[in-house]
């Protein structure tokens, strides 16, 4: 019978290797990456059944990593694996079409409970995440929470930005130009009306576009 094959992403490569030992022999892990565009590459080569990935991670954080995914390969199943309770990632995530969602304290028989249950077609979301905030359900639905109105390709340019990439260098990653780049982060300031770069960091690390 064959293992049910799984993608690993988390920059911390320890965290990487200890969850490779945890999965191992049960589950054939069939490869890793330290950031989302990494990820999506070698995922496009491998094809596993299951990516599990934290949400903050280098270059793509894990949100628009696996909101890409999805659209291209949505068989794929997406658990989430990540330091955040907050209830609108949790939301944001089974919006864009996760299977799964899960804290990094949860002990290893619920993260082989979950992925069970995702192999299953179901979804499982970490009861350490229910609380009074939510109305005694998992997560707070879609209604409740403040829309997401960036593009995309505006929420990499943030990111990028807020990690300390300079317009040159986000450009040459995202093969668009400086000044494309420079346009973008005009509409980002005015649309979210944030005064300086400070404010949009600030702002990335509350999205969890970045640490």
């Amino acid at each position: 019978m064959n293992r049910p094959r799984i993608f690993l992403a988390d920059d911390h490569r320890i965290i990487l290797e200890a969850f490779h030992r945890l999965l191992e022999p049960k589950y054939e892990v069939v490869g890793t990456a330290t950031d989302g565009r990494e990820m999506l590459t070698k995922v496009a080569k491998l094809k596993p059944d299951i990516v599990i990935l934290d949400i903050a991670m280098p270059n793509l954080n894990g949100l628009d990593a696996a909101r890409k995914l999805k659209k291209r390969y949505p068989d794929i199943h997406i658990i989430f694996l990540t330091s955040s309770e907050e209830p609108d990632l949790v939301a944001e995530s089974l919006r864009i079409g996760a299977n799964g969602y899960l804290l990094k304290n949860s002990d290893a028989a619920e993260l082989d409970r979950a992925i069970d249950v995702v192999l299953k077609t179901g979804t499982y979301v970490t009861p350490q995440v229910s609380d009074d905030r939510a109305d005694d359900s998992p997560v707070r639905t879609a209604a409740d929470l403040e829309p997401i109105t960036l593009t995309v390709r505006q929420r990499e340019v943030l990111q990028l930005l807020a990690e300390g990439k300079t317009m040159k260098e986000v450009a040459a990653i995202l093969c668009i130009t400086p000044r494309t780049v420079a346009f973008h982060k005009y509409r980002i300031m005015r649309k979210l009306n944030l005064g300086n770069n400070i404010e949009l960091i600030q702002y990335a690390i509350k999205k969890g576009l970045t640490r």
